[in-house]
C-alpha cells in the first residue's frame, strides 16, 4: 500500500504503533495556520480550543512565529474549568465562548487574580450575572465579562444561524452593558459569531446569498451594537466575531479587534465544500482492518466517531486511504466494527486511515496524538483526554 498521498507519510512514520491510531501532519497544520493569518490580513486571530482539544498543537499555534505581527494571539475556550486548566499551564488570555453556570469553577476563579486577569467570561442574560454573583460570593470581586450579542440573521419568520444569545438590538445590549457594570462587572468586549456564514460550506448559490445577506446586515447591525455599548461603558478592549469559515467578512468591518477559528487548522471534513479554504486536511486516525466478510468488503475495528450537530452523512467520519473506500449504508461507521466497501486491495491487518467530520471532536476519542514532520519524525503528545481532562 504505498502511493503519492500525503497520507502515506503518516503512515510510513507510525507503521511501528498499533492502532487505532491519531495523527496530525505538522507540515500542513503549519500551512493552514500561515493560510488563516494570511485571510485574517493582520487582525489577530483567537484559536478556538474546542477544535483543538490538544494543548501542543494550542502551543504550536501560538508559539512566537505565529503571534507575531497580526497572528494568533489568545484562546477561545468553552469551559470555564478548561479556562483555569490553560491558565495555570501558562496561558494569559482566555475568552470564554460561551455562558457558564459552574460554580465550583467560579469560586475557584475568584479566590484567584491571576485567574481573574487572565480568563473573560460570557455573558447574554442578566440571570447568568445572578448566578455568577453568588457563586463567587463576594461583591468586591470583579470579573472580566464580554457581552455575545445574537449574529443570526432574520428574514421575517425564518432564524438563520444558531440559536445562542437573546441580546439582538443595540438598545438589549446597552441595558445589559449597564446592568453587568452596575453590578461591579468589567464588561470588556463584545462577541458576535455569524454562524451561518462561518459555519455552511458554499455548496450552491442559494447559500452564497444567504451568506451575503448576512454579512450586509450583522455588519450594518453590530456597528450599532458596539456605538450603544460604548455609549454605555466606553471603550472595549475586544471585538470578536467570526470563524474559520468567515474571516474575510468579519475583517472587512473595522470595528472587529479580532476573529476567532480552530477548524481551519485541521480541516475536517465539513469543511470541504468552501471556497476559500485550501483542500489541506492535516488531522487523521486510522484503524486495523479485522475481517475480509465478502469479495470487496473489509471490516475495520471501531471507527464510529460520528460528529455532533444533525445527524446524518455529514457527521460520519469518511475513509481516504486507500483509496476508493465506502462506508456501508445500511451499517455506517460502528461502534465496535466499520465494513467498507472497495476493498479489493486490503488484507487483515492493513491499516484503513480517516478523516473525522468535525476538528477538536476526534481528540476526546484518543489518548494521545502523533504529530507527524515532514521528514517523518514523530513526536507524541496528549490530548486533553490524555491528560485526565474531559470538560464536555
Amino acid at each position: 500500500m504505498t502511493d503519492s498521498s500525503p497520507i502515506s507519510g503518516l503512515h510510513a512514520a507510525t507503521a511501528d504503533l498499533e492502532p487505532p491510531l491519531a495523527a496530525v501532519d505538522m507540515t500542513a497544520l503549519r500551512a493552514n495556520a500561515d493560510d488563516l493569518v494570511r485571510r485574517a490580513r493582520g487582525v489577530p486571530i483567537r484559536v478556538a480550543s474546542k477544535s483543538v482539544r490538544c494543548r501542543a498543537v494550542l502551543e504550536e499555534v501560538l508559539g512566537p512565529k505565529l503571534t507575531a505581527s497580526g497572528g494568533f494571539a489568545g484562546i477561545m475556550g468553552y469551559s470555564l474549568r478548561e479556562a483555569i486548566w490553560l491558565v495555570r499551564e501558562g496561558a494569559r488570555d482566555v475568552l470564554l465562548g460561551y455562558p457558564t453556570a459552574d460554580r465550583h469553577a467560579l469560586a475557584e476563579l475568584a479566590s484567584d487574580q491571576l485567574l481573574l486577569d487572565s480568563i473573560t467570561l460570557m455573558v447574554d442574560d442578566t440571570a447568568q450575572l445572578d448566578l455568577i454573583r453568588e457563586a463567587v460570593g463576594s461583591e468586591k470581586v470583579a470579573p472580566r465579562v464580554c457581552l455575545d450579542v445574537d449574529a443570526s440573521l432574520r428574514l421575517g419568520p425564518l432564524h438563520l444561524g444558531v440559536r445562542r444569545s437573546p441580546i439582538r438590538t443595540p438598545e438589549q445590549a446597552a441595558r445589559l452593558a449597564a446592568e453587568t457594570r452596575s453590578r461591579g462587572f468589567r464588561v470588556v468586549g463584545v462577541m458576535t459569531y455569524e454562524a451561518q456564514i462561518a459555519g455552511l460550506p458554499d455548496t450552491n448559490p442559494a447559500v452564497r446569498l444567504v451568506k451575503w445577506a448576512s454579512a450586509a446586515e450583522i455588519g450594518k447591525r453590530r456597528r450599532q451594537v458596539l456605538e450603544a455599548v460604548r455609549s454605555t461603558v466606553g471603550e472595549l478592549e475586544l471585538v470578536n466575531s467570526g470563524g474559520t469559515g468567515s474571516i474575510e467578512v468579519s475583517i472587512t468591518d473595522p470595528g472587529v479587534t479580532e476573529v476567532t477559528a480552530g477548524s481551519g487548522l485541521y480541516l475536517p471534513t465539513l469543511f470541504d465544500g468552501y471556497r476559500n479554504l485550501a483542500p489541506r486536511p492535516s488531522m487523521y486516525f486510522a484503524t486495523p482492518v479485522l475481517r475480509r466478510p465478502a469479495p470487496g468488503i473489509a471490516t475495520v475495528f471501531s471507527g464510529g466517531y460520528i460528529a455532533s450537530g444533525p445527524t446524518g452523512a455529514s457527521r460520519v467520519p469518511k475513509p481516504v486511504w486507500p483509496s476508493g473506500l465506502k462506508l456501508i449504508g445500511t451499517e455506517g461507521a460502528g461502534e465496535v466494527q466499520t465494513p467498507l466497501t472497495g476493498a479489493d486491495g486490503l488484507e487483515i491487518g492493513d491499516r484503513v486511515w480517516f478523516r473525522h467530520a468535525k476538528a477538536g471532536e476526534l481528540c476526546e476519542r484518543f489518548n494521545e496524538v502523533h504529530l507527524i514532520d515532514g521528514d517523518g519524525s514523530r513526536t507524541t503528545v496528549p490530548t486533553y483526554r490524555g491528560e485526565g481532562h474531559c470538560f464536555g
